[in-house]
């Protein structure tokens, strides 16, 4: 059985030093050390879920050094025990050790998602909201309103699609927007989860 700690920045610039006096205060002498963003690949961390022994326990500053969501959390946290560990935080009262522990994690890692969700609501709303004040999201165009009427007077006359965007060197997504455009279906070009707030 041991007390195996982990400690994570997530930018080469920063440093673990925080983390690792505190690991060591708690009497954690095995420290492994990462420098990377949770959204990474994280080899430091899978090794060390990898090598966990029934009995010993892993050791973290705070429970954001580990996992990067709610989904993330739990996957780690079956991971350790299904190898017959633990996991503790030094700075939350959490300790799977105990059921109550294992039921605080889950709470924290709710809140934390719960957080996340509301950030990007709203950054989606600030997006909708400069949209429909008129800014322009994504490339610039690259016809000119009076050439994007020659285009479409173009396949009005009978050319195909693909002829008329090779002839004034765009893409077929742009002769095909433009006749959208026209026909009342607007392309903002934004993803589902914006068109649904329009």
């Amino acid at each position: 059985m041991a007390s195996i700690g982990y400690a994570r920045v997530s930018t080469k610039d920063q440093e673990t030093h925080l983390q690792i006096d505190a690991l060591a205060k708690a009497g954690v002498i095995d420290v492994r050390q990462e420098k990377g963003s949770s959204v990474g690949p994280r080899p430091e961390l899978q090794r060390l879920l990898a090598s966990l022994k029934p009995g010993d326990v892993l050791v973290v500053y705070k429970m954001d050094r580990i996992a990067r969501s709610l989904k993330d959390l739990l996957s780690i946290l079956d991971q350790i025990k299904a190898s017959g560990a633990a996991i503790r935080s030094l700075t939350e009262p959490l300790d799977t050790a105990s059921p109550l522990g294992t039921f605080m994690i889950q709470i924290l890692g709710a809140v934390a998602q719960l957080e996340r969700s509301i950030i990007r609501e709203r950054t989606v709303a600030g997006q909708v909201s400069a949209i429909k004040r008129g800014v322009i999201f994504g490339r610039p165009k690259l016809l000119t309103p009076e050439r994007e009427a020659e285009v479409l007077a173009m396949v009005d006359g009978g050319a195909t699609q693909s002829a008329t965007a090779r002839h004034f060197g765009v893409s077929l997504i742009v002769v095909r927007r433009l006749l959208a455009e026209r026909k009342g279906q607007k392309n903002t070009g934004l993803y589902p989860v914006l068109r649904d707030y329009l």
